[in-house]
């Protein structure tokens, strides 16, 4: 794994072999400098991939599936060679994307800029694009890319398959969305404080130490799954049936307020897998002595506006536990109370994150990187921002069942993932690294790394 200063000094090498712009006299100022770069629809997130001679927008695979594109000057265009197989470029048949012979006019671009670092790629002297498939009604959008009219489905990325990165900022400096925290996958199920799952299903946890273990190891991201009981919201996986002594929910946040009291300059993430009403979550969280003291609200500081805050000003305001849900605003809207109204916030408007799995525990793993929601009747694309505001990256890095081996293997490898899947893929770096075992494989080790650099 690479050292941190091995990681500064391959990024400023990087940066100085991107930043010579393209040798063309006629290539324009405003595209991006020749490099390698991933084609990004600014839609759906996904990447334009060679595919048989097709094109196609598939999830975003690192240095997998013929993904990475070399973008070079052409007289007064531009192509795209793909960087598997020389001489194949991006281009066009028809209504089709296809790759072409890079010497074919069917493979030259005209390049705009298009807002909000997004790009428009046109025929050129046509008012035909690249463009993402319409969706079909109920259905995802269509792999294959097609050549068609201008609009949103027309706006691409370019990004830089190895992004010049920069140093960290002082730590007075730091904003929230520029640290990298060390996440607990279903941090509850540790078999320490409590039953979490039915027989047998107890026997395999996601984690091996309880919550105060966790907190003092240095994780502050906690991945919890709630259930309602005539108890109130209980901490268990798939339901609570059968499930002996599980834990409730405000025990768990009790144990991490009072961290935060012993800890002044410490800040907690909560992430919740939701099934309680809201009424029940509200007073799940009054039976917590002293969470309205650390709890922050986003919601009612600005944050869309102007972006996240310093984490020295959020440690100063004492607000220092974000508690979200991935509960579902407009089911809360319907039962008339919102958990944001009690400070709970909606992942979805805060966070993006990857898709869950890479696979079962034994076998082939998918490294791919794409979003946890990105399906027929939902799109929040990894790449996802709005004007002043960034969304947190939530980064997945788990199999469907824990196996320590696995599990030692896979957090060995996170940087990597980090770095050459899911940083490009997100287009910024992960703020929650979640992991099963973190006792295995060093993942605070990734942790420290990606804590070194920002994204531009």
């Amino acid at each position: 794994m690479r050292t941190p200063h091995a990681l500064l000094a391959t990024a400023a090498a990087l940066a100085a072999a991107v930043v010579a712009p393209p040798a063309s006299a006629g290539a324009a100022a405003d595209v991006p400098p020749g490099g390698t770069y991933y084609v990004q629809s600014a839609t759906t997130g996904l990447n334009a991939a060679a595919y048989g001679g097709a094109v196609e927008q598939r999830n975003p695979k690192g240095d997998e599936d013929h993904q990475q594109w070399n973008l070079r000057a052409s007289g007064a265009s531009y192509v795209l060679e793909n960087a598997d197989t020389a001489g194949s470029c991006l281009g066009r048949s028809g209504d089709q994307a296809r790759t072409v012979a890079c010497t074919s006019a069917d493979a030259a671009w005209e390049i705009a800029p298009a807002g909000d670092d997004r790009y428009t790629l046109k025929a050129p002297g046509t008012d035909r694009h690249l463009t993402v498939a319409a969706r079909p009604a109920g259905a995802n959008h269509p792999a294959r890319l097609a050549i068609g009219s201008a609009g949103d489905l027309a706006r691409w990325y370019l990004t830089p398959v190895r992004p010049a990165t920069r140093p960290m900022p002082p730590a007075d400096q730091r904003t929230l969305d520029q640290i990298t925290f060390l996440t607990a996958h279903n941090a509850y199920a540790n078999g320490v404080d409590g039953g979490f799952a039915p027989p047998f299903v107890n026997l395999v946890p996601n984690q091996t130490r309880g919550i105060d273990r966790q907190l003092a190891d240095g994780v502050r991201g906690f991945m919890l799954d709630i259930h309602q009981t005539r108890d109130g919201a209980i901490l268990c996986h798939n339901s609570c049936t059968l499930v002996s002594k599980p834990v409730a929910l405000w025990v768990d946040l009790q144990r991490m307020v009072d961290f935060l009291k012993a800890h002044p300059d410490q800040f907690v993430a909560v992430f919740l897998e939701d099934y309680v009403d809201p009424g029940v979550l509200r007073g799940e969280l009054a039976r917590v002595n002293g969470l309205s003291d650390v709890l922050y609200r986003p919601d009612r500081t600005g944050v869309r506006q102007n972006g996240w805050p310093r984490m020295a000003d959020l440690i100063e305001a004492n607000q220092r536990l974000l508690i979200l849900t991935d509960h579902s605003r407009s089911a809360d809207e319907a039962a008339g109370l919102t958990r944001d109204s009690f400070g709970v916030m909606y992942q979805r408007e805060w966070t993006v994150e990857n898709h869950w799995s890479m696979g079962s525990g034994l076998g082939s793993s998918d490294w791919s990187c794409y979003s946890r929601w990105y399906g027929a009747d939902l799109n929040i694309p990894l790449t996802r921002t709005e004007p002043g505001f960034r969304p947190l990256f939530v980064m997945n890095h788990f199999r469907d069942t824990t196996i320590s081996g696995t599990a030692r293997t896979d957090n060995g490898k996170l940087a990597d993932r980090a770095e050459r899947f899911c940083g490009p893929a997100a287009r910024k770096k992960p703020n929650f690294l979640a992991v099963d075992r973190y006792d295995l494989g060093n993942p605070a080790d990734a942790v420290d790394s990606l804590n070194t650099y920002t994204y531009p």
